[in-house]
């Protein structure tokens, strides 16, 4: 019980840090012109501006991503809570306040949201979870490929030498039509797409050769398919 009850001495540090900067940020914006719930904004936008600068860095920084902006800004907010302290340490006449001291108070607020702004909508370190769909592969269906779907002709068997005595003329039979390829409708219709384009693109009317290297298909599935676009 002890334990929990016990204060931390850089707790306690940096509450009467943030409490004197606090006030003195307070001081400071009264004696420019900023007068009521005004000057009490100003303490809050500096602190504001200063912790989410430190937050961005501790982001950014084990990531490995540039931290420039981050410290930038946070160097703005050190720098405007800093210069509150010293100004209203008896440097600064506070019943007679600089023109350049009140322009700087009065164009803070704009400053403020401008760097919040560009460290909220900065591009944050990439998550594990992001790198992993980044680097799984997308499988693409291959449309132009298409197995190869006309049946192999077998090998016809030699004839064998007849030994006669006399000899026999050769009677020429006539040589089979060939079988019809089948050819899907799918694939008729991509190489229907793939002959408008080639006529588009080059004005004229697209070869079998042409349309069996597009295609990647044999070549009598490539007579078949020529045969059904003309």
């Amino acid at each position: 019980m002890l334990a929990k009850l016990r204060l931390d001495a850089v707790l306690v540090q940096a509450v009467i840090a943030g409490a004197l900067s606090f006030a003195h940020l307070h001081d400071l914006a009264a004696a420019a012109g900023q007068a009521g719930w005004k000057a009490w904004a100003y303490p809050i936008s500096v602190d504001l501006l200063l912790v989410a600068s430190w937050r961005r860095l501790r982001s950014l920084r084990p990531a490995g991503e540039p931290v420039g902006a981050a410290w930038f800004w946070f160097a703005v907010a050190l720098a405007a809570s800093l210069g509150a302290n010293v100004a209203t340490a008896g440097l600064l006449d506070l019943g007679n306040v600089p023109d350049w001291l009140r322009i700087l108070v009065a164009g803070w607020p704009a400053l403020a949201f401008l760097g919040g702004t560009l460290l909220v909508h900065s591009p944050g370190p990439v998550t594990e979870s992001q790198t992993t769909a980044a680097a799984e592969p997308v499988e693409v269906p291959d449309v132009e490929r298409v197995p190869d779907l006309a049946p192999k002709p077998e090998p016809e068997p030699e004839p064998e030498a007849v030994e006669s005595p006399e000899p026999v003329p050769a009677l020429s039979a006539p040589a089979p039509e060939p079988s019809p390829v089948p050819v899907p409708a799918a694939l008729v219709e991509h190489a229907r797409k793939v002959a408008d384009e080639h006529r588009t693109r080059t004005g004229n009317r697209i070869d079998t050769d042409t349309l069996r290297a597009r295609l990647g298909v044999p070549p009598p599935l490539a007579d078949a398919i020529a045969a059904q676009l003309a």
